[in-house]
């Protein structure tokens, strides 16, 4: 019996994929090779790689805004720009010893979380302001933004705290304690509750903006590492070791709706308007649910030990970083179909370098 897996390397198969390249997305995909220490830019209209772009440092995290793109290299602090036009290196960024994670403010600020020096600092990427530093209590672990730009919430790992940071008075208020641990963080859509999750007691605690009173604490069937909004906001998909399975959080009425099975070790997710695709690292595939239905449709075979899945702005294709692979493996949703096989084509596989772990998707 043949698996579907070496389907792919036949010729036919190749011949397939090139003849359907065509109907690409006009842009590229920035693609953060930790271990290469470089990214890869891959055209998605022709879905090939286009070049290399090597950087100083093990990049992390990789964003898009506008005709740039920003790649973290947390070890050296450092964020580095990049065209998206000309694959061109712009300018470096040395924001601090140690950092751990950036985010873009809708103001085009970009906030970098600091482990070392202990700072919240914010990069003006237009205009004349200046870089904002704020200087934070405790050892950081995750942050976010609130959807107006007004305040981040941070969470302090093991020390089990949470605090609110006023962007515009740039202030830290005095922690609050949570339990014994405070890990990945998100805010609700509309800004008023933040959403804490706690992987060693399994739980994720919601609190109120920016009072940080807590509102409910909340059991969780998993540990809750990966975190993913619907694009309207209105579920939180949750994932981590414990059970095979995705938790599905109302945030609105902050109350658990259910707990589905999404194959083995659900790991990173990505949502579209209709599907969750949900990386399982140990069996090498997708698991794709339909978020009405809530039921597990269909499975695609992507490659070894897959950690990230984002989707191009126009919805028409789910990208998948294998890391240990080292390739792209893309899926087109058009071709996705419930049916008793189960098992949803490969639209392409790129290879892009040595174990990428982040990926943020440029238009042209």
């Amino acid at each position: 019996m043949i698996h579907r897996r070496a389907l792919l390397l036949t010729p036919l198969a190749v011949a397939a994929c090139r003849r359907r390249k065509s109907s690409g997305f006009a842009g590229y995909a920035f693609v953060a090779n930790q271990e290469g220490q470089a990214l890869a830019a891959v055209d998605l209209t022709t879905f090939t790689l286009a070049r290399h772009i090597r950087l100083e440092g093990r990049p992390a995290q990789v964003l898009a805004l506008g005709s740039s793109v920003y790649a973290l290299t947390p070890d050296s602090g450092t964020v580095h720009q990049i065209s998206a036009p000309d694959l061109a290196f712009r300018r470096r960024m040395r924001v601090a010893r140690e950092a751990v994670w950036m985010r873009l403010a809708a103001d085009g600020m970009l906030w970098v979380l600091c482990r070392e020096p202990r700072q919240l600092v914010g990069l003006p990427l237009n205009g004349p302001r200046g870089e904002i530093r704020i200087e934070l209590p405790l050892e950081p672990l995750d942050f976010d933004l609130s959807a107006d730009g007004r305040w981040a919430a941070i969470s302090f790992g093991a020390a089990g705290a949470v605090a609110f940071v006023g962007l515009e008075q740039r202030s830290c208020l005095p922690p609050v304690r949570l339990g014994r641990e405070a890990a990945t963080l998100r805010f609700r859509f509309d800004g008023r509750l933040a959403l804490v999750g706690s992987p060693e007691e399994r739980t994720l605690s919601v609190l109120e903006a920016p009072t940080a009173r807590l509102l409910v604490r909340l059991p969780l069937a998993v540990r809750p590492e990966h975190f993913c909004f619907k694009s309207d906001g209105g579920q939180l998909f949750i994932t981590g070791a414990g059970m095979d399975a995705v938790a599905i959080v109302y945030p609105y009425s902050t109350e658990i709706a259910e707990t589905v099975l999404a194959g083995k070790a659900p790991g990173a997710m990505a949502a579209s308007s209709q599907y969750l695709f949900v990386a399982n690292p140990p069996t090498r595939d997708v698991t794709i649910l339909d978020i009405e239905t809530r039921k597990a449709i269909a499975v695609a075979a992507v490659g070894d030990d897959p950690g990230f899945v984002t989707l191009t702005p126009d919805e028409q294709f789910a990208l998948v970083l294998n890391r240990r692979s080292g390739d792209m493996a893309v899926i087109r949703l058009a071709t996705i179909t419930a049916k008793r096989a189960r098992s949803a084509p490969l639209f392409t596989l790129v290879p892009v370098g040595s174990r990428p772990v982040s990926a943020a998707v440029c238009t042209s």
